[in-house]
């Protein structure tokens, strides 16, 4: 196995499905940049018993000149350049009756969805070789990649054809956590204290492949202005290839995550419609589901209310970042974000991020909170009164009869908590328990960076997490 940092979930999957003792169709799918391919390639040691990857943007001629290019290199034989998928795979079944090393006969096809083609009969041939070859070949573990989640999900996992119920495993790789962030810098030898590396999350996630493009001569700063500000930089012509590569009509799926980036507390089905300008139909269903598979966005629930009250919310960092500061922007300035001062851009950007940080480590939250292994259930609230505006962001609603209401608080030092601030923490506190009428204990509950001030108004709150909890491997 090569040099994995973290994936100790996924490893320990990949391990088992590895050892059953059947045929394995397993499907890894995700966000693009999230190192599925990396991930197949390093546990595997890229010792494949056949390895092709889709080609984007390739008319078929070429996407089977290159199949026949890999089975030559894999099984020494020329085999004959076709003009079908199923003489192709007629092709692989042939050189897999051939190989007689006993073991796994591991075939990974990556980008698989850049294989389909319009008319091309990828499809129909790729499922005619499971399901009359593979599928009862209990050697053989057929691993398939693709970063078009929405397409994996509806051609392959959700297939109503010759595919239904045919995948035996799925891994859905996530983004990095902290934890796993952390490991990666080190591995680099890149220093940042932990308020940095929190930071550089709020930037650009945990995804693998921006992390990689560190440099450790530079400071955090330094390395933004690099990777964002400067001409023709990998991460400032990164927007645009993300969403075109994984949507055909890319449009309207980019409009709706500007519309989201606008507003930090989310929105409804009906706000969205009504702000990105698309009809409020079956076409921005699709788009809705499509960029919450690809891990884009978030349907979070609204405490105590119907679906149609639920919030969509932008959750992807990296497009948070880019459309809050790098689109638009008039020219370049290489030391732009170097010499940005605290200002109310900066200051908004930074409070969302950090409530999307807290999001995304729940279940670091909870540990923190002694409650890892009490049943709750995640969840928004916004106050019926308009007037009002009570909102809390992230509640945890928990089986043993306390509901944490979770404030999330980014600062370079401890937070103080004011008087003016103390009130508006106990109308929320007033507000929801009045309006849901619930039975359920209230904890007011902190999720700082440095922790709360101890102050006259700290012993109104009934718990606290630092962003050091956040950072806890599970």
């Amino acid at each position: 196995m090569g040099n994995i940092i973290g994936r100790t979930e996924e490893i320990k999957r990949l391990t088992d499905y590895v050892n059953s003792d059947k045929a394995e169709f397993l499907v890894v799918f995700g966000r693009r940049r999230v190192g599925k391919t990396f991930l197949i390639k390093q546990f595997f040691n890229e010792k494949f018993t056949f390895y092709l990857s889709g080609a984007e943007n390739a008319a078929k001629t070429e996407q089977l000149f290159n199949f026949a290019t890999a089975l030559h290199e894999y099984s020494g034989t020329k085999y004959p350049l076709v003009d079908s998928w199923q003489k192709a795979f007629e092709q692989l079944k042939e050189y897999l009756q051939s190989v007689k090393t006993r073991g796994r006969k591991v075939i990974f096809i990556d980008e698989l969805s850049w294989l389909d083609n319009a008319k091309s009969g990828f499809l129909s041939a790729f499922e005619y070789f499971w399901n009359t070859y593979a599928s009862s070949k209990k050697e053989i573990f057929l691993v398939v990649c693709g970063s078009a989640t929405s397409w994996i999900m509806n051609k392959i996992i959700k297939n109503r054809g010759g595919l239904h119920n045919r995948v035996t495993r799925q891994i859905f790789l996530q983004p990095f956590t902290l934890n796993e962030t952390e490991q990666f810098l080190k591995s680099k030898k890149i220093v940042m204290p932990r308020f940095q590396i929190a930071e550089l999350y709020m930037i650009m996630g945990g995804i693998p492949y921006y992390l990689e493009q560190l440099e450790k001569q530079y400071s955090l700063p330094q390395n933004v202005d690099n990777l964002f500000f400067r001409k023709n930089s990998i991460l400032r012509e990164e927007y645009s290839k993300i969403y075109h590569s994984l949507f055909k009509s890319p449009k309207k799926y980019m409009q709706v995550i500007e519309t989201l980036a606008q507003k930090r507390k989310g929105m409804t089905r009906d706000e969205v419609a009504k702000f990105s300008g698309i009809s409020n139909g079956g076409g921005l269903t699709n788009i809705l589901e499509e960029l919450e598979l690809c891990g884009f966005i978030a349907m979070n629930d609204n405490f105590s209310t119907t679906k149609k009250n639920k919030l969509y919310q932008l959750t992807d960092f990296y497009s948070l970042f880019y459309l809050h500061f790098v689109k638009d922007k008039k020219g370049t300035n290489s030391d732009y974000w170097t010499t940005l001062t605290d200002n109310t851009s900066h200051r908004a950007w930074s409070g969302f991020s950090f409530e999307l940080l807290c999001q995304s480590h729940i279940e670091q939250i909870k540990r923190a909170l002694s409650i890892g292994g009490v049943v709750s259930y995640i969840s928004g609230w916004r106050s019926k009164d308009a007037e009002n505006g009570a909102q809390i962001d992230l509640i945890i609603d928990r089986n043993d009869n306390v509901i944490n209401l979770c404030e999330m608080k980014f600062s370079n030092k401890e937070f103080i908590i004011t008087k003016d601030y103390d009130k508006i923490l106990q109308n929320k506190k007033w507000t929801f328990s009045e309006e849901t009428q619930t039975k359920k204990a209230l904890h007011t509950t902190m999720v700082t960076t440095f922790g709360v001030k101890k102050n006259e108004y700290w012993h109104n709150i009934e718990s606290e997490v630092t962003m050091n909890d956040f950072f806890k491997k599970l």
